[in-house]
């Protein structure tokens, strides 16, 4: 009962309002292939500004919902997948959409992601105040070592390249640190500019770092690039007898992708694969797989909506963002002076339930708006680049100015976006930076507190069991990163040896 006393009419319709936009825009950004997520919640971080928090909040989040089912439309539409995370979803989806029907497959889709956004929902609501009662008894040398933890988690396994994502890292830990020390009070790395006094704006950065170099890739394409689909048999529906052939399937994707999701790094690109391996080895017909299952299209998509809860859990309870989303998403916290963590869910607990119950909403709303408007998304998919790349620089341009009114925000953003597309070209990890950027400030502060209060005593890190425990996991995960650089590194110099054999 707690979690509807006084709850405002006007408040519910405000907070309505604020899920269906973040899931339209979800949803479309998702299908489109080459946008997606992140730049979905860039581009509407700065109307956080003209929201409350509960509404702000909730609408990243429904974005973030949204994009994760979004994603899926072109990739069993066109057999293209509209994020990363709908990679696994191809491989049945595209089958059954040419065999059977694409309705019926983005159907199994939909109803994964449903069932997924549903669980993962409630392992947030379950267990956010128990691990946020664990993090009560944490103190600043926990949180500066948790901190460490989810950078080193990002670059080993959120990565590609783990010396070039750890060289992200740096670069985000010095970006995270431009502004007025708040020990000493003396301005660092401002370079005279009192614009970045107070750290640099973030939905410039993030604007930057994703949308802007997102069209500078276009850019670098064919700018009348567009797709076709037929648009015949979308009906979006299951029979009973259907969905329960399915269940098992969900079940496990979802169990999957909460699990992965709570872990740094790891997310919704790694959950949906592992995902659709666990409902392979689980299903009664494993031969099916990759020739249009059902259990193959609605295992990976309840992963990718149960990782949104399991991502959001350490980041709501610990006040630690697990992910590029989630430390965008962190901005809307950050605009509105919320710091995320075990004081604001014992310190605001209304906020708190207003989360959770907005979260269960977006699910539910998320699967009528993708009954009724997945044919229009999947429309969306023959816009060409030459639509999309106006319409994305002249709306950022709009968000970062008005975000601070400064014109200093958009040669920030500009200088960001064309790094950010010279990272990508090298393989550098964007995510990683925006993650360490995030993060500075908190690891900074927790590392300098730390020594203030043990008088410059360095094993204040190590003298506590939780700061034992933390090390040790610190310890694994650079050991499995040196491993799985070494295997990397072999597995180049093999085609080299077998043809220099050959010769």
């Amino acid at each position: 009962m707690d979690l509807l006393a006084n709850i405002d009419f006007m408040s519910v319709v405000s907070a309505f309002g604020a899920i269906m936009l973040g899931l339209f825009v979800g949803m479309l950004f998702g299908a489109l292939p080459g946008l997606g997520l992140i730049i979905g919640v860039t581009l509407l971080l700065p109307l956080s500004y003209a929201m409350g928090p509960v509404e702000s909040i909730l609408m990243l989040l429904a974005c973030y919902q949204g994009a994760e089912y979004g994603g899926s439309i072109s990739a069993i539409v066109l057999g293209i997948p509209g994020t990363a995370m709908a990679a696994p979803i191809v491989l049945d989806g595209r089958e059954m959409a040419k065999t059977t029907s694409p309705g019926k497959a983005l159907a199994f889709s939909l109803y994964g992601s449903t069932f997924g956004g549903i669980f993962g929902g409630l392992v947030l609501i379950f267990f956010a105040e128990p691990v946020a009662r664990f993090a009560l008894g944490l103190a600043d040398p926990e949180f500066f070592l948790l901190g460490i933890i989810g950078l080193l988690a990002v670059a080993t396994f959120g990565a590609k390249d783990f010396v070039k994502a750890m060289i992200s890292v740096f670069l985000g830990l010095i970006a995270g640190t431009i502004g007025i020390d708040l020990f000493t009070g003396m301005p660092r790395l401002t370079g005279g500019y009192f614009e970045v006094y107070e750290g640099l704006n973030l939905i410039s950065v993030a604007v930057g770092l994703f949308a802007l170099s997102e069209v500078f890739m276009m850019l670098g394409n064919r700018m009348n690039k567009a797709y076709s689909f037929d648009a015949s048999d979308m009906k979006i529906s299951l029979t009973m007898k259907e969905f329960w052939a399915s269940l098992k399937a969900m079940i496990t994707g979802s169990a999957i992708g909460s699990f992965m999701g709570v872990l740094p790094g790891v997310g919704s690109t790694v959950s949906g694969w592992l995902a659709y391996s666990g409902a392979k080895g689980l299903s009664k017909t494993p031969e099916k797989f990759g020739k249009g299952s059902p259990e193959g299209i609605a295992a990976p998509d309840a992963a990718n909506n149960a990782t949104v809860g399991g991502a959001l859990l350490p980041f709501i309870a610990l006040g630690i963002p697990g992910s590029a989303s989630i430390a965008i998403i962190a901005g809307a916290f950050i605009i509105h002076g919320i710091t995320p963590g075990p004081q604001m869910i014992r310190n605001d607990p209304g906020l708190i339930q207003a989360i959770f119950l907005g979260f269960m909403a977006t699910t539910v709303c998320m699967f009528f708006m993708g009954k009724a408007l997945t044919t229009v998304f999947a429309r969306a998919l023959i816009t060409p680049n030459s639509f999309l790349v106006p319409a994305i620089l002249i709306s950022s341009m709009i968000g970062i100015y008005s975000s601070g009114g400064h014109f200093f925000d958009l040669w920030v953003a500009l200088g960001l976006g064309v790094a950010a597309y010279i990272m990508r070209r090298l393989d550098y990890s964007v995510a990683a930076f925006v993650l360490a950027m995030v993060l500075a400030p908190i690891i900074e502060k927790s590392f300098r507190r730390a020594l203030v209060i043990s008088e410059g005593d360095y094993m204040t890190f190590i003298d506590r069991t939780y700061s034992q425990v933390i090390m040790m996991a610190i310890v694994a995960t650079l050991a499995y990163a040196v491993v799985k650089s070494v295997q990397g590194r072999r597995r180049l110099r093999e085609p080299t040896a077998a043809e220099s054999r050959s010769e």
